[in-house]
């Protein structure tokens, strides 16, 4: 654990190389085309908010909305069904699995189980992913997660076992409950469990590819800025993975809570860096360690990184919700970044062009976490 005098903001200097990613494992059309397959998929809504492009004094602003993301209200099941997909098939031996297949294979088997920890979301998304495929789910949680996730996560047909510990410690211990017939379906990497997260962060690459599409539609250049919260840093990777891979540059901006900004530490401090958090609302970006297969990709990727305050997050979420968008506190975190990255004083160190097409990610709906309207300040 490292205990270091915290700042708010990181900003890349302007000489700094930009990462080139990898090739990613699974070609991203083979991915979005998996989850066509998944019932009840639809692309979520690409909102745009004139209002606040006028209050940041940029071009045009636009908010991936993802309360509602295949019957669950957060972007988890994105990446928790790729990832629990892949992983289920190569356990099995299917060679060119389908879903149907898959599905069809397992009711002639003994049921695996697939087994992770979570602040909430992943969790809740991988039981429905179990349950769509007819396996077993167990999911852990760290101390401090609210009842109404838990009973949200049980409501999949998961058991859930609570940890005393922290989310890292929640997550050592699904990582020491596997078995021959037990698969863990992780968001951060541990050792020895490294291609299932990158299958998970392949997952997400539907999302991107859903702001290409929309924003294609509508005559709409490429997004100059976009927002991501941030916990251990998947869908961060994710972004870097789309949006430097040849495609028109984008400004990325990573967002955290005041209490556990993980990633600000490290690229603040040029290394991987464990920090001690407290409590906060942003319950699902809540960690104190960035995954170690994000890592080098935010390290060289990203090119600003800011966090936020609990009440900066709390009217974020009330102004989404005026608007239409009903954003929970970690959905609406990327709100509350950008208007402290856009603050004078620091939106001059973002690199040129970056007001023109922003996108906010809203990862979470307002009701991935329903009890926390009542804790949040106003």
């Amino acid at each position: 654990m490292t205990t270091m005098t915290r700042t708010s903001w990181y900003v890349r200097p302007r000489a700094a190389e930009r990462d080139r990613p990898s090739v990613p494992s699974v070609p991203h059309d083979a991915v979005a085309a998996f989850h066509r397959t998944l019932p009840g998929y639809a692309p979520t809504p690409l909102v745009e908010l004139p209002p606040l492009a006028a209050e940041l004094g940029v071009r045009r602003l636009f908010v991936k909305d993802e309360s509602s993301r295949l019957g669950l209200p957060a972007f988890k099941m994105l990446g928790a069904s790729w990832g629990a997909f892949r992983a289920v098939s190569e356990h099995h031996g299917l060679a060119e699995p389908t879903l149907e297949r898959l599905r069809e294979r397992l009711r002639g088997e003994r049921p695996v189980r697939l087994v992770t920890a979570t602040e909430g979301n992943h969790g809740r998304a991988v039981a429905a992913m179990a349950r769509l495929l007819g396996a077993r789910a167990r999911v852990y949680v760290p101390h401090g997660v609210h009842p109404v996730a838990v009973a949200a996560i049980e409501g999949e047909g998961a058991s859930v076992t609570e940890v005393a510990g922290t989310y890292e410690e929640a997550v050592q211990l699904a990582a020491a409950a596997s078995a021959p017939d037990t698969l863990l379906v992780q968001d951060t990497s541990v050792p020895g469990h490294e291609q299932v997260p990158q299958w998970i962060v392949d997952g997400y690459s539907t999302l991107f590819t859903e702001i290409d599409d929309e924003l294609s539609v509508r005559g709409v250049e490429p997004p100059s800025l976009v927002a991501v919260p941030v916990g251990v840093g998947s869908l961060a990777q994710a972004a870097v993975a789309h949006y430097r891979a040849g495609r028109t540059p984008s400004t990325l901006l990573t967002v955290e809570p005041d209490a556990a900004p993980c990633v600000l530490a490290s690229l603040t401090a040029g290394r991987p860096t464990t920090i001690e958090t407290s409590a906060t609302i942003m319950s699902g970006l809540h960690c104190a360690a960035p995954s170690a297969l994000a890592w080098p990709h935010l390290r060289d990727g990203v090119d600003a990184a800011v966090s936020v305050s609990d009440g900066a997050a709390a009217r974020a979420a009330r102004d989404l919700a005026a608007l239409g968008v009903p954003a929970g506190p970690c959905g609406a975190a990327s709100l509350a970044g950008v208007r402290a990255a856009l603050a004078p004083g620091r939106r001059d160190a973002l690199p040129d062009g970056h007001d023109r097409t922003v996108v906010l990610l809203a990862t979470e709906g307002a009701s991935a976490n329903p009890a926390l309207a009542a804790d949040a300040p106003h």
